[in-house]
């Protein structure tokens, strides 16, 4: 158990903590911070990070550290591509004990950082540690935060689950705890825009980090033959357009008590100077599913792209792309959660011989997470890329169409 005084350890927390929970005048502090990613994607969001003017990225599995000071932070929540969220450390100590974890807990003062008035919710992550129940460090983690705040204070705040004024993030691995704060609230794929979704929808983060591998540039056409409720689509035209991912929802802190609203809203106006409109034709999406393609039109419009994206009724086979050259990316059903295996067999056979025969000059890429099924297209990729969809490994391939 650690002792009321754990000397030079607390005295070193406290001072990180005071930096952390700094006034809003003093902006140039520096956070350790890092960004979630989606596994197989880390060293695309260390590239986004590095073109925000945010240096010393070190990619690792599953996110990206880095350090950064407020605006920093605010502009990797506003502008990231293919992070899920981005945590804030404010503490890191050995745990091995739930009496340990308490100490640890309680140890921070949480009062610069949450009032009464606040909500909280804690969310927990373990692995090989002596500690093996997440609900249990969660609770035993709540109660050490609201009896050191009820301490300072005399009174508690209360914990919303759903949608909390401060989420706090425990992450214990190998019996070494790491407590940060959430600070972009709802998970970063996120944006705003899919009001509806279709069944098993590709998440937008995964659907950027697919579009980053591709290499496309918004020079030339990129063209979905199975696009859904218009993720890839519209996914493609945040980047074309110079248009931030994060423009139309909030983030969590935005609800901390050092928020610098005025810094926020000069970010925002910044970014909203270098939009774009998209050419006509530069992205089009087509699917044979009259419904989808209504979604997708009601999320593009959400989305700030209304007539700048063109979506299509038709089968794939009878999908054939506007231009000499482009990108094509197809995200079929694999199996997994959609579809039998033995019906897409066809599916992926077709897919070969639309790209075979319509496509010729352009680039294609298929997503899939059942490389079986990727032996029926019938062409030789160039390219493999690992992504993780969750928790299904897949396989961007990559199909020169000469």
């Amino acid at each position: 158990m650690y002792k009321k005084d754990r000397g030079k350890e607390m005295t070193e927390k406290k001072r990180v903590l005071r930096r952390v929970a700094r006034p809003a005048g003093e902006r140039k502090i520096s956070m350790n911070c890092f960004a979630a990613v989606p596994r197989g994607a880390e060293e695309i969001t260390a590239a986004e990070l590095q073109a925000l003017d945010i240096q010393g990225a070190s990619a690792g599995r599953g996110g990206v550290s880095f350090v950064t000071d407020h605006a920093g932070l605010y502009r990797a929540n506003l502008w990231l591509r293919t992070a899920s969220r981005i945590l804030v450390n404010i503490a890191t100590f050995p745990c091995a004990s739930p009496e340990e974890l308490y100490a640890g807990v309680h140890g921070i003062i949480w009062h610069d950082l949450i009032t009464p008035s606040m909500t909280l919710a804690v969310d927990c992550t373990l692995r090989d540690s002596a500690i093996t129940h997440s609900g249990f460090v969660a609770l035993k983690t709540k109660d050490a935060i609201v009896d050191r705040i009820r301490k300072h204070c005399g009174t508690r705040p209360s914990v919303n689950t759903s949608s909390p004024d401060v989420r706090i993030n425990i992450h214990m691995a190998k019996n070494v705890c790491t407590i940060s704060l959430d600070s972009s609230g709802d998970s970063l794929d996120r944006r705003g825009y899919r009001l509806e979704r279709t069944e098993a929808p590709l998440r937008e983060t995964l659907a950027s980090a697919v579009i980053a591998l591709t290499g496309w540039d918004g020079a030339m056409p990129l063209a979905d033959p199975m696009c859904g409720s218009g993720t890839i689509p519209i996914e493609a035209a945040f980047f074309a357009g110079r248009v931030a991912p994060g423009r139309h929802r909030s983030f969590g802190f935005q609800r901390w008590l050092d928020f610098d609203a005025g810094l926020w809203d000069r970010i925002l106006a910044d970014a909203d100077k270098g939009i774009q409109r998209l050419p006509v034709g530069l992205i089009t999406g087509y699917d044979k599913d009259s419904r989808a393609l209504t979604l997708a039109r009601r999320n593009v419009d959400a989305a700030g792209f209304g007539g700048q994206i063109h979506f299509f009724h038709s089968a794939l086979d009878e999908f054939k792309p506007e231009g000499d050259k482009g990108v094509v990316i197809i995200n079929p059903p694999y199996g997994k959660r959609l579809g039998d295996v033995e019906k897409l067999k066809d599916l992926y056979r077709q897919i070969g011989d639309v790209m075979k025969q319509r496509c010729r000059g352009w680039t294609g890429f298929v997503l899939t997470g059942n490389v079986e099924l990727a032996k029926y297209i019938g062409l030789k990729a160039s390219r493999r890329f690992v992504l993780f969809n969750g928790p299904i490994e897949c396989r961007l391939l990559r199909y020169e169409l000469y």
